[in-house]
């Protein structure tokens, strides 16, 4: 500011009226630094007399205000600053005068709201070269809080470089190692350099995180920072030798730092910085010497999942399968941020978990004396190994699209292992029980008694019903697939949905089940052209003739496949079933999968359960149905590990009398009797031929593919046919409103179980409870637990609870979490709370705590 500018400023000043009570003005112009001590003479004042304060006059300037003149108006320049305010002997006279500026520190701490204490003046000084230009001086305006001390105005700078708005230590040194480990590359600490803040930037670590080392390093303060934090979650004789890069009294802040960064958007860098350190210290050797159980509680190095794996599948293949700390392993680690990244190979290990224990539960195999019994028991228990078996094979699937050389051997271990208890143990031991006491029953019937029969679908289920009904016939949509279809329309409909099972005819192929289903008197066949063709009450079964079969029966009746129904328009949709009682649609995934590769067939098991709920959703809301049944033609057998010649039954023996057979039967000429085969009534009796199958899982050779997936046997997996009556309920049907909790969706809820509310160690865990399993109209939750003060300010760390026990056992819906209280100063009087919060962040339930922590520290104040 130029002298001609100062005095007509000041003579604005002296020119302006009075405050209340005041007979005159007094101004201090402060001028610390003297800028303006030459230039006095050149000041003019119309109104007021000129004192310039030289150390040494200041009683003269005292007495000379306070009693010889107090009349007159006075500009006092003031170029001294004192360190303690009893120094100055004017301040009185101060504090009720009047302040005036006019050198560029002053100009800008004024421009920003920076209060003018000698402390920031001082520190504003240093930095002359970053405020200096007014972009930079914006950034510091920009920012959420003006800087009111040192150490805030050290920060504000070094916040302004990194681009922050919200300044924090933590912000700061992770705006820093985001930059680079390496110290003459990383351009924002080139930046403190420049601009002289790098010093403050080190006292801010050393405070903070207790990173003091001589010779100053990026990538060494990265690597205090996150083993430091480990200490946290890990012991710390667990990382012996590494104690020189751990500071245990500032654990609380580095836990901290890495804890919020780890769960942040950008979380991707901090895990790229910790794979440098862990691979720089050989940590994945140290932590493969250490049990499962002392890594499984820590998530910030990425290695920690792989390591966890590898000492899980090894055991795994070396026959060592501990069911319950496979599932507490998978528990917890589900919950840490890398979970996505190897969530195949976990999911894959809970279903080898899952096999076992249902193999503990059946350890003595299968010995039941009456088919229907066996029946009974596959529909309402074991048919779970099918689904266990199935998930494990998704998830070995999934793992290859995306290759980890470390794990993919071991896995494949594990997926071997996983054969021979499914192929070898339960499909063996199982079939071998079932081709026992079911052999006579089919020879001398061709049905299980006692057991529903497909055969009888249309008849007790279609031919009187009340109101129009459709029927979805999925192909090879075994019982296993239908009952998770089941639980998942329950979740997610409002409807009432049952599961129900029926005996599917022999052969179980497609062509035989969907006549089944058709309405019909008496099925038979007529061989035509070397090929069986199937008929009902001598009318054609093809699908060419389905329709005209329906409508025989009933004539609004229509026959329609899902391809042609969902590819439609919604108006065209509607006209096709318009005015039809009856309305059959056919849906082929499953099999249809099978034509490709049989591999593709357990994926196509999900994509199946998903289009079929996407045609529930078309069948209520655009057609306006409420009853849907939704049944298969078959189920199927499949293995994935290739067949030994064991497994597979040489038709040369019985050859010249086949008419027809496939991989698991055969159609031969009357009065036949091949080697290796069990005879199974055919269509009654009155029939020209007579019918087979291999007995277990054996299959008949051929030539072609398709030995993996199989089905037309009398295997459990082939012949159990699903039925699911689904009711579609609406808001105003009197049966929703009686039972509106019974089908009203909702997730399971979680709750405290820990008896004590008070909380007196900054590391502590809590006991959680699962109120409900998941099933029916339960579904499965997530949830965010924390501590909050009562303002609401977070005080820890969030522990993740997924909510998805189906037990009903209580005590196997239990939930141990950990929680780490934040660095800093808790009052035993004030009230805190447990949140626990949905996974979009709706807090669902508040309970009140005391944190009464003899020993806790208050948020660090740097550069104190």
């Amino acid at each position: 500011m130029d002298s001609d500018k100062i005095i007509q400023e000041l003579n604005q000043r002296f020119a302006a009226p009075l405050p209340e009570f005041y007979k005159r003005r007094i101004v201090f112009w402060y001028d610390e630094d003297g800028e303006f001590q030459d230039r006095l003479d050149e000041v003019t004042l119309n109104n007021a007399k000129l004192l310039a304060l030289t150390g040494t006059n200041n009683f003269a300037v005292k007495k000379l205000l306070s009693v010889d003149d107090t009349t007159s108006n006075y500009l006092v320049y003031c170029p001294l600053s004192y360190e303690k305010p009893e120094e100055n002997w004017l301040l009185d006279i101060e504090l009720y005068s009047e302040e005036f500026r006019a050198d560029l520190i002053s100009i800008w701490m004024d421009e920003l709201g920076i209060p003018s204490t000698p402390a920031m003046r001082k520190q504003v000084k240093e930095y002359r070269k970053y405020f200096n230009a007014k972009t930079r001086r914006d950034k510091i305006a920009g920012q959420s809080k003006a800087p009111t001390v040192p150490a805030q105005l050290h920060m504000a700078v070094m916040g302004a470089l990194g681009g922050l708005k919200d300044v924090s230590p933590a912000a700061i040194m992770k705006e820093v190692l985001k930059a680079g480990l390496d110290i003459n590359t990383n351009y924002l600490y080139r930046e403190f350099v420049n601009y002289g803040a790098d010093k403050a930037f080190w006292s801010m670590v050393k405070q903070g995180s207790g990173y003091d080392a001589e010779q100053k390093d990026i990538a060494q303060l990265a690597t205090h920072l996150l083993l430091t934090a480990a200490t946290r979650t890990m012991r710390l004789e667990y990382l012996a030798g590494l104690d020189g890069w751990i500071s245990s009294p500032h654990q609380a802040f580095c836990y901290d730092f890495i804890s919020d960064w780890l769960h942040s958007d950008d979380q991707e860098q901090l895990s790229e910085i910790a794979k440098a350190v862990e691979d720089e210290l050989k940590l994945p050797q140290r932590f493969m010497k250490l049990e499962v159980s002392d890594l499984v509680e820590t998530e910030i190095f990425p290695c920690l999942d792989e390591v966890i794996l590898i000492k899980l599948m090894t055991e795994i293949g070396d026959h060592i399968i501990d069911v319950d700390a496979i599932k507490r392993t998978v528990e917890k680690r589900r919950t840490t941020v890398g979970y996505t990244q190897v969530k195949d190979y976990y999911e894959g290990i809970l279903q080898v978990a899952n096999m076992q224990a249902f193999y503990k539960e059946h350890t003595t195999g299968f010995h039941s004396a009456e088919a229907k019994k066996v029946w009974k028991e596959y529909t309402s228990e074991y048919y779970m190994m099918d689904t266990y078996y199935r998930l494990f094979h998704k998830s070995y699937g999934e793992s290859l699209k995306a290759y980890n050389s470390d794990l993919h051997d071991l896995f494949r271990s594990v997926m071997e292992k996983v054969e021979g208890l499914y192929k070898n143990w339960f499909l063996g031991q199982l079939g071998g029980n079932w081709s026992a006491v079911c052999s006579d029953e089919l020879a001398k019937y061709g049905r299980i008694l006692e057991v529903p029969q497909q055969v009888d679908f249309y008849k007790n289920r279609i031919q009187n019903a009340d109101s129009r009904v459709f029927v979805v016939i999925s192909d090879a949509l075994r019982y296993e697939v239908a009952a998770s279809l089941t639980e998942q329309l329950r979740r997610e409909t409002q409807a009432d949905v049952k599961l129900q099972d029926v005996q599917g005819i022999f052969p179980t192929i497609t062509k035989f089940g969907l006549a089944a289903l058709l309405p019909h008197k008496e099925l038979e066949v007529e061989l035509h052209c070397d090929v069986l063709k199937v008929m009902a009450d001598g009318v054609s079964t093809d699908a060419g003739y389905r329709d005209k079969v329906l409508k025989a029966a009933k004539a609004n009746s229509v026959a329609i496949k899902y391809n042609d129904l969902v590819s439609a328009k919604r108006a065209d949709r509607s006209a096709m079933v318009k005015g039809m009682d009856v309305v059959y649609i056919y849906h082929d995934t499953i099999d249809e999968a099978s034509h490709t590769a049989d591999s593709m067939v357990f994926p196509a098991c999900d994509d199946a359960i998903q289009e079929l709920k996407n045609l529930t959703k078309i069948i209520c809301n655009d057609f306006g149905a409420t009853h849907i049944l939704f049944t298969a033609d078959h189920g199927f057998l499949y293995t994935y590990s290739p067949l030994t010649e064991d497994d597979k039954i040489d038709k040369t023996g019985f050859v010249n009398r086949i008419v027809e057979y496939g991989r698991r039967f055969a159609i031969m000429m009357k009065d036949s009797d091949p080697d290796y085969l069990q005879k199974v009534n055919f269509l009654g009796g009155n029939s020209e031929y007579d019918a087979f199958a291999p007995k277990e899982n054996v299959r008949i050779k051929m030539n072609g593919s398709g030995l993996n997936f199989v089905h037309g046997g009398i295997s459990l997996q082939e012949m159990v046919v699903p039925v699911i009556d689904y009711h579609f309920l609406r808001n105003q049907s009197k049966q929703y409103q009686r039972n509106q909790k019974k089908y009203d969706t909702k997730p399971v809820e979680v709750s405290l179980l820990s008896a004590t509310h008070k909380v007196s160690n900054m590391i502590f865990s809590l006991n959680f409870y699962q109120k409900e399993p998941v099933g029916d109209n339960r579904e499965a939750a997530t949830y965010q637990l924390y501590f909050t003060d009562s303002n609401g300010k977070q005080v820890s760390d969030v522990a993740k609870i997924i909510a998805d026990k189906t037990s009903d056992n209580g005590q196997e819906r239990t939930f141990r979490c950990s929680f780490n209280l934040k660095s800093l100063k808790y009052d035993n009087k004030e009230i805190y709370y447990l949140v626990i919060a949905d996974a979009d962040g709706l807090v669902v339930s508040r309970e009140e705590f005391q944190i009464d922590i003899a020993f806790a520290v208050d948020e660090f104040d740097f550069f104190s």
